[in-house]
């Protein structure tokens, strides 16, 4: 990922209370690092292409995560066949497209 270097921001970063995430998701191990994060308050966006969405390991990785939602008062959403968004206690993943 590209850092734009936007003025001020750099200064700022470490005060966010919450992080925007990014994950691939290759294995059940993978999963491990992406529970952490969102307990530790994250969202986190995480690309599923190496899998289907019909696969038993994709199936067992997303009630996982699901459960870690439902845990943190979080939400969960899939975007597509390609991503997934865990989002932390208090933020919602809104379905509806912006344009």
């Amino acid at each position: 990922y590209l850092d734009l270097d936007i003025e001020g921001v750099e200064s700022s970063r470490g005060a966010a209370e919450m992080n925007v995430r990014i994950a691939t998701i290759s294995s059940q191990q993978d999963v491990v690092a992406i529970k952490d994060a969102v307990y530790d308050g994250d969202l986190v966006i995480a690309d599923i292409t190496r899998h289907t969405t019909t696969d038993s390991t994709m199936e067992h990785i997303i009630d996982d995560l699901r459960q870690v939602a439902d845990e943190v008062d979080g939400d969960i959403a899939q975007k597509g066949d390609d991503q997934i968004i865990i989002a932390p206690t208090g933020v919602a993943v809104a379905r509806e497209k912006l344009n």
